[in-house]
């Protein structure tokens, strides 16, 4: 039997995902939260004519040519406006984002002037309509600031502060739950047995999660053990997305399929073609979508790129990321690929003349850490891809996490 493509097992890992219900934060907790509602405007921005300079607001009819005298009535601060308005002759002083008085409708720089407790005399220089910030000019009320789906960043939330909101109604972050199986597995800092190794698959999944906009939670160890399986799975309950870490192969100690299964789980595949990560599975379990990862640290890795960041973006309300691949040149020859398509680590550089060169690191072991550390980018061969001369065009992606 064939085993399911890339694109299907993602179109299947997202069908029927809904966003997660939505929460009010505070304006200093937004940031890089997905907004849930539109950021409506609650007030004029500016709400009067304010001056852009330190100078003086006048009548530009009061200026014939120059130097001109203006009788000086008063001054304009910010948060502190002037009272009255501006008559024939007449000149208020004025200091940056005051409140340019009633009648008046020009302003001259200081550095333009020559002026004493009464009076300003105006020695050169032209009205200039960018001195003045005239009310309304940056946005009015009831106009929509920021569109819902959006990952709020700075400006965003600094935007939504000048249009009058303290708070903002986001998407709550998607919760995943991780989970570690496997008798050979300790955690960093504890004794290692002679047949452990340390568990590492976690810290990089939750960094992942954490990137993409959810919020982690790491479940433990589980054992190589049905009801200890299970008592671990059953803490998820509460989680959006369960990820499972090995043991979803079909090996006599890969219990992960099976107890999940027992415990009412939908299975929508186990194996896809993949390289690395043929041993992927999804399915629900209830509400809870379950992604079952392989156990091999560069396979688990490239497979939560690949299929648990888009996961997480359709719950978090967000844009699912598209295809992010680029065009460069390979500086090596590469074989004909297999029936599986192969995320080959590898690293780019610009040259001289702007083209990205990609070299594959020495060796594409899925277990090899070190080598997926060194790579920046995966070089992307369809199933049955040509082979290729050094020099010809491939797809990358780049390693974002």
């Amino acid at each position: 039997m064939a085993l399911l493509s890339v694109a299907d097992a993602l179109a299947q890992i997202l069908a029927g995902g809904t966003p997660v219900p939505m929460e009010t934060v505070e304006l200093m907790k937004a940031t890089g939260r997905v907004l849930a509602e539109e950021v409506i405007s609650k007030r004029t921005q500016p709400p009067f004519n304010v001056s852009a300079m330190d100078g003086f607001a006048i009548r530009a009819i009061d200026l014939p040519g120059l130097p001109t005298s203006l009788k000086l009535v008063g001054q304009s601060a910010a948060g502190h406006g002037f009272a009255g308005s501006i008559g024939a002759g007449e000149s208020v002083r004025i200091f940056t984002g005051a409140p340019i008085p009633e009648g008046a409708d020009a302003i001259i720089i200081q550095e333009n002037t020559r002026h004493d407790a009464t009076s300003v005399t105006i020695l050169e220089g032209q009205p200039d309509p960018e001195h003045m910030r005239l009310k309304g000019s940056d946005f009015a009320i009831n106009q929509r600031l920021v569109e819902p789906g959006r990952h709020l960043t700075s400006r965003d939330v600094t935007l939504a502060a000048a249009g009058g909101h303290a708070t903002l109604k986001v998407h709550r972050k998607p919760r995943v739950a991780i989970l570690a199986t496997g008798d050979e597995l300790v955690l960093p800092g504890e004794p290692v047995g002679p047949d452990q190794i340390i568990c590492s698959n976690p810290f990089g999944l939750a960094a992942i999660v954490e990137g993409a906009g959810g919020d982690p939670e790491f479940l433990g160890i589980a054992r190589d053990d049905r009801a200890h399986l299970a008592e671990m799975c059953a803490q998820a309950r509460g989680a959006d997305i369960l990820i499972t870490i090995g043991g979803a192969s079909v090996g006599d100690h890969d219990l992960v399929g099976p107890v999940l299964q027992d415990m009412g789980l939908d299975l929508g595949f186990w194996k896809i073609a993949m390289r690395p990560g043929k041993p992927l599975m999804s399915g629900r379990l209830e509400h809870l979508h379950v992604l079952g990862l392989p156990g091999n640290p560069v396979s688990s890795l490239i497979c939560a790129r690949i299929f648990l960041v888009p996961l997480i973006e359709l719950l978090g309300g967000g844009a699912i990321s598209s295809d992010q691949t680029t065009v460069a040149r390979t500086t090596v020859p590469l074989s004909a690929n297999g029936p599986r398509q192969h995320y080959m680590r590898a690293t780019k550089e610009t040259d001289a003349a702007g083209i990205v060169e990609v070299t594959p690191v020495p060796s594409q072991d899925s277990a090899l850490l070190a080598h997926l550390a060194m790579a920046n980018c995966l070089i992307v061969r369809p199933p049955a891809d040509a082979a290729k001369a050094a020099g010809d065009a491939i797809e990358i992606l780049p390693l974002d996490f």
